[in-house]
């Protein structure tokens, strides 16, 4: 299973859509449980460590985690795929990220296992959902060796 903790609010009808799309299609262990957790009443750096502070009271200490952030690594489809697989395989689950609009704070960064970036470009955070949603249905259907993925 992949739990995605995310900071801000409900998905928007656009968004619920879109992950709905993709979500119906998951199958284990690339089945996605959200935890979606407020945004801070702080700004900046307060709000960084509040977010940060939210999200580590929610990680066991032992479970595999990957933040999303446009500084972070850049995996092409395949390479992500084997990544979620490896990951299932020693781990079982994997968490991921997805921070507020002023990041994580670095003592969330460094509990990572991974800091992965789906671009260098800065996404709108609902759209960050829908991509990442489609990018976990890709991975899935890349590792059971269908033809989602053309290379």
């Amino acid at each position: 299973m992949i739990r995605i903790i995310a900071i801000g609010k409900k998905h928007e009808s656009w968004v619920a859509e879109g992950i709905e799309r993709y979500q119906k299609r998951l199958q284990k262990p690339f089945v996605v449980e959200w935890v979606l957790l407020p945004h801070s009443s702080k700004n900046g750096l307060e709000a960084r460590q509040n977010e940060s502070q939210s999200i580590l009271s929610r990680l066991d200490p032992h479970e595999f985690v990957i933040v999303l952030d446009e500084t972070g690594k850049l995996y092409d489809s395949p390479a992500l795929s084997r990544l979620f697989t490896s990951t299932f395989e020693k781990h079982g689950n994997l968490t991921m990220i997805i921070g507020g609009a002023y990041g994580v704070n670095e003592e969330l960064q460094s509990r990572a296992q991974i800091t992965w970036s789906l671009s260098p470009l800065v996404f709108p955070h609902q759209l960050v959902r829908l991509l990442l949603t489609e990018q976990i249905y890709r991975a899935q259907e890349i590792a059971a060796g269908h033809p989602y993925h053309h290379e």
